[in-house]
Formats: structure tokens, sequence, C-alpha cells
């Protein structure tokens, strides 16, 4: 083996990346992912079973995907083979079956192991189908994204999904830890600096350990703090795909706050979308789309607060107009909620589907001729501003249809005077319906 590195101009010992070196060696030594591989988790059941169905590792990069399934094979005594759906296609997918087939023949079984599987056109993804069932490979695939949005049915129902964690600041420290055990060397940073540390990595594992061998790198013997550290490293970008699983997680996220009436939350998801680099007129519409949903009558002006807004932003542009965004934002999770619009017009669209081409009542209709007048369009019609209190309580609906009330306002805000105002209005009707 020495001959093969002194060949490729290379020495054996020669220096390993921290993320090759701290690579665990046992399912025991992964860290940040117990729900799956503790003794009660999928995983350690599987394992301390002696079996192993065929499983798609959906998480964040850099949480332990790849090193728990070289892991997997080890414990479980398979021959690991390694895709990576970036780099691969049909023609060596085939010859990973073939020669799983012929290992197969010797009583030996394959761990095949595909990296970012999600990349696989369905064509592809089929193509591991008759494989999997025959039990020729134990396919284990790895995927960032949501397997729901990205992977075949037919694949999915042959494989279980579990669902790796990105690494929280307790995993990421016992990774710190790790390094300084493995090295025999202290990080120059302090308390506060560490901590730092971790943040910077975003819950990557991978990342964080590339940050550490940046400060290991470090001469002196001097502790950096929180300022120093930042002027020396990078901080991972943020995770944000404005066209996958994450953006409609965070949208979700910031509708459902403002629905909560939680301004500081709907204020946090707003700065995250916009620091991800979504497009601030999207999320100005997606509050536009809020202010009638959620608070409707509740509060007329929060409509009027959001397309100011708007127009705000169309003005002034990144980063001013963003402010005139998080004031419409705050508005809405401070305004009085309610669904009462959102809800009645779904009611009517239902009654107007169902019933069909029903006729005005013909004391609506108007009757510019004389033919019409015959007909008796307009007979029996009172105009509203003649009558007492300006309330005719004539009927509006359909004959056939008959009086619907779709419109249901809450008891708050704006909504609550109108409330009042339509209960009276609702009890003229009927008196006036059974006279």
């Amino acid at each position: 083996m020495s001959n093969l590195f002194e060949a490729a101009g290379l020495q054996s010992s020669a220096p390993q990346p921290l993320a090759d070196l701290l690579r665990p060696t046992s399912l025991d030594e992964v860290v940040g992912q117990d729900h799956l591989l503790g003794a009660e988790g999928p995983i350690g059941r599987m394992v301390a079973q002696h079996r192993l169905s065929s499983l798609i590792l959906w998480g964040p990069p850099g949480v332990g995907k790849t090193s728990i399934a070289r892991l997997l094979a080890k414990h479980t005594d398979l021959h690991f083979e390694l895709l990576s759906a970036v780099f691969s296609g049909v023609a060596d997918l085939r010859k990973v079956f073939d020669a799983a087939a012929a290992r197969r023949q010797t009583g030996k079984g394959t761990l095949l192991f595909v990296d970012e599987i999600h990349r696989f056109n369905k064509a592809q993804q089929d193509g591991f189908l008759p494989y999997v069932e025959q039990g020729v490979v134990t396919l284990i695939g790895a995927t960032t994204e949501n397997p729901s949005f990205e992977l075949n049915g037919a694949l999915l129902s042959r494989c279980s999904v579990l669902v790796l964690e990105r690494l929280d600041e307790p995993a990421l420290s016992e990774l710190l830890n790790r390094v300084e055990q493995r090295t025999g060397k202290r990080l120059l940073l302090n308390t506060e600096a560490r901590l730092a540390l971790c943040a910077m990595a975003d819950g990557d594992g991978r990342y964080l350990l590339n940050l550490a061998e940046e400060v290991l790198a470090l001469e002196g013997n001097t502790e950096l703090d929180p300022d120093g550290l930042a002027k020396l490293v990078q901080k991972r970008a943020t995770q944000y795909d404005r066209n996958r699983e994450q953006h409609y997680n965070l949208i979700s996220a910031l509708h459902k706050s403002v629905r909560s009436s939680d301004p500081d939350a709907a204020l946090y998801w707003l700065a995250r979308m916009l620091g991800g680099g979504e497009d601030p007129l999207y999320l100005a519409r997606r509050m536009v789309r809020m202010a009638s949903e959620d608070i409707g009558h509740a509060d007329p002006s929060a409509l009027q607060t959001v397309m100011a807004a708007v127009e705000t932003y169309r003005l002034l542009g990144s980063p001013e107009g963003e402010l005139a965004l998080a004031q419409a934002c705050i508005h809405l999770a401070c305004a009085p909620k309610s669904n009462a619009v959102y809800t009645a017009f779904k009611a009517a669209k239902a009654a107007a589907a169902s019933s069909g081409s029903l006729a005005p009542p013909k004391h609506l209709l108007n009757a510019p001729t004389k033919m019409m007048r015959e007909l008796g369009y307009g007979d029996g019609y009172s105009y509203d501003h003649e009558a007492e209190g300006t309330f005719s309580g004539q009927a509006c609906f359909p004959d056939e249809l008959g009086q619907q009330e779709f419109y249901q306002p809450a008891g708050r805000g704006y909504e609550r005077a109108v409330a009042e105002r339509l209960a009276k209005w609702r009890s003229l009707r009927q008196q006036k319906a059974e006279e």
C-alpha cells in the first residue's frame, strides 16, 4: 500500500481532513440521531435483530447519512457499494446490480448506498425496483429533499423513510470535544466563541469540522472571542431554496405565526426568508392573502396596510422597502383575527356550484323593455333607501334556494359591530318572510 502512496507522490502518513479522521467507527459514535439509532429507534431495533430493510435517509447536509450507511453495512456484514446520483447513470447502476447478483451467488449481500438519490429521474428510480424486491441489493438512499415530492411512489413503498435531524448545539459541542481529544490540541476559543462556532455551522457537522480545522491552524496561545472568530472563519450560508421544501416550510411558518397573533415569530420567519434571498414581492403577495383569509372584516384596514406596503416596496426596493413589509407583518399579527370572510366565500362557492343556473327572483331584475315589465321583471322591488331604517328585508336569493347564511362574523374587532347589525337585519328579514 505504501508503494501506491509513493507512486502518487503522497505519503501514507499525510494529514487527513478532520471530517475523515473523526468519521464514526460504530453507530454509538454517531451524534445527534439518537431517535433513530437508540435502542428504541428504528435503526437500533433493526441492528439488534440482525436485519436490515431498504431505507431512505432524509435530512440536511452534514448530519451523518453516509456514515450511518457505512456502519450499517459493517454491522450487518454486507458489502458496501456507494454511488452518487450526481455522477452516475444507467450504465453504472447496471454494473452494480450485476456485481451484486454475482456476489449474492456466493452468499454475500450488498448494501447499495445512493447519495442524492433524488437526482435520479423517474426511469432510473424505477430501475431499482426489481433488484430491491428480489433482495439483490439492500438500498439505502440519502436525500436532502422531501421524498414525497422527489421520489417515485413505487420506490417509496418499498423503503422506510427515516428523518435525520440537523445537529443541535450539544451534538456539535460533542464533535468539538472529539476534535480536541483526537488531535491532542486545544481549540483557541473562549466559551462564547465556542458556542459561536457551533452557531456558524448551522447544524452541519461536516462544516463544523472544517471550521475547527481552520481554528486548529492558528498560531499562538491567545483565545479568540466571537468577534475574533468571525474575522477568521466564514459562517455557513443559511439553508434556503426558493423552489424547494424549505421555501414552503418557512412561508407556512410565517403565515401560521401571523394567524397565531405572534408578531415576534412572524418577524423572525419574514427575516429568515428575506435573508435567504426570497423575492420580497412574493412575501407581500402572501401577506395580502393573510389579510383577507385570517383577518378579513375584523380589521378592514389590514388589507389597506399591506397594499400600501407593496407600493412602498416597489418605490424603494431593498433594503429600505423591506421595513414597510415588516410593518405590515406586525399589523397582521397584532390585528383581531377572523376567517369569517374566508369561510363564507367557500360556502357561497359550494352553494353556487351545487345549485346550477337558478335565476334571480324577478323583483331583483331590471325591466328596461315593455315585454320584460309584462313578464313581471322588477315587480315588487323595494328601494331600500326609501324603506324604514333603509332596510326593506326583501329576498335576494333564488326562490328555489331560499335564504342562506354564509357569513358569520366573529365577535372581534370591527366585526363585533357588523355582527350586531347583521343579527338585526336577519331578524327583520325573517319577519318579512313570515308575513
